[in-house]
């Protein structure tokens, strides 16, 4: 058998006392607070941007309610016309077909057709002079300083019945209602700091990370610490991974049933950008870390704390305290808890599949003899 080399682990460190732990961890938290700084700089820079970035899954999910809700109160008020026997501006198809696929947002209003051909009349004479409309009843009330109301109620009724309804469409982007408000001067400057320091962690993510495991390794054995330059690129691929999925599949669905509760409710809602903000960085982060689970039971099996049989004779309990860790990590509604801890158990899976499929004495990890 060659001989082993000599341990050249970057983590390698002596046996420490409790002071010296508390040293170290006071240095960990340092550097990573520069670091933090640092990429904060460089966040502060692309602010906005990340700003526009994170507001996608918002304002796609308030465009589809805004649509829905739309659809659903113009097809009621076009079965309302139709049951009274008057004429409808378009048909019901055509109109879905608008808001679907065109995305545009109906809105209805109605013209004086008298005022509407004088103007016709003024801007185009030639071809609008000979154009008549049926004369209108007008009302005369006995007393025109105080008419009464059965007099003001037939020149409403008479008036009403002269209008033509019609409708108008606006794109739904141009919809006040499908963009995040705010509620103070200072809030745009707040949410562009906080987008800044978003993106500053996200850079300093990397360095952070490593940090960490530099002080898990400064407490193991040196034959365990080996283990972390294995673990140290997996645990910040999978936290980047759990963030976007966070991020790209998650937002949507969640906001969805959201906006949809609300509506089932007769609640309107107009989000504001600080909470958005809020949401954005709890639940990536929150994900993010969940995440590590495969990682952290190999390692734990690893180092002996835990079994592969532990694992499968806990599963349900296991299962039971994802669920819990899930209600925790996501916001108070059913939807994320469960798009957090479907992922997660599956990950449990994993992490006992890993296991197996490199057992401690096994493990090309292990140290040589």
């Amino acid at each position: 058998m060659p001989r082993r080399k000599p341990d050249e682990d970057l983590f390698a460190e002596s046996t420490m006392t409790f002071g010296e732990h508390l040293e170290e961890l006071r240095g960990c938290l340092i550097r990573s607070l520069v670091v933090l700084v640092f990429g904060f700089l460089i966040g502060m820079y692309f602010g906005s941007d990340v700003v526009s970035f994170i507001q996608t899954p918002l304002d796609s999910a308030l465009a589809s309610h805004v649509e829905a809700q739309e659809e659903k109160k113009a097809v009621e008020r076009f079965d309302a016309i139709e049951a009274e026997g008057e004429t409808l501006p378009i048909d019901s198809f055509m109109l879905k077909a608008l808001v679907t696929r065109e995305h545009l947002i109906p809105q209805e209003y109605y013209v004086d057709p008298e005022a509407v051909l004088q103007q016709l009349k003024d801007r185009y004479p030639e071809k609008f002079r000979d154009v008549q409309l049926p004369a209108m009843d007008i009302v005369k009330p006995v007393n025109s300083d105080e008419p009464t109301d059965a007099e003001l109620d037939k020149a409403a009724q008479i008036a009403r019945a002269a209008l033509i309804r019609v409708l108008l469409f606006r794109p739904v982007e141009d919809d006040p209602r499908t963009r995040a408000s705010g509620l103070s001067v200072h809030e745009a400057f707040s949410i562009w700091v906080k987008a800044s320091l978003l993106l500053g962690a996200l850079l300093a993510s990397p360095y952070i990370f490593y940090e960490i495991w530099t002080f898990v390794a400064a407490g193991l054995y040196p034959h365990e610490k080996r283990y972390i330059h294995i673990y140290l690129p997996f645990s910040l691929g999978l936290f980047f991974l759990g963030a976007a999925m966070a991020f790209f599949f998650v937002f949507e669905p969640v906001l969805s049933f959201l906006f949809s509760f609300n509506a089932a409710l007769g609640i309107d809602i107009t989000p504001r950008i600080s909470e958005w903000l809020g949401f954005v960085i709890i639940l990536p982060l929150g994900f993010g870390i969940s995440f590590q689970m495969p990682l952290v039971m190999l390692f734990l099996e690893r180092i002996g704390v835990l079994s592969v049989e532990a694992y499968k004779s806990k599963l349900r309990i296991a299962i039971l305290v994802i669920f819990i860790i899930s209600m925790f990590l996501t916001p108070a509604d059913p939807t994320s808890m469960f798009l957090m801890a479907i992922p997660l158990t599956v990950l449990y899976f994993v992490g006992i599949l890993l296991c197996k499929l490199m057992p401690r004495r096994r493990s090309p990890f292990a140290e040589e003899s």
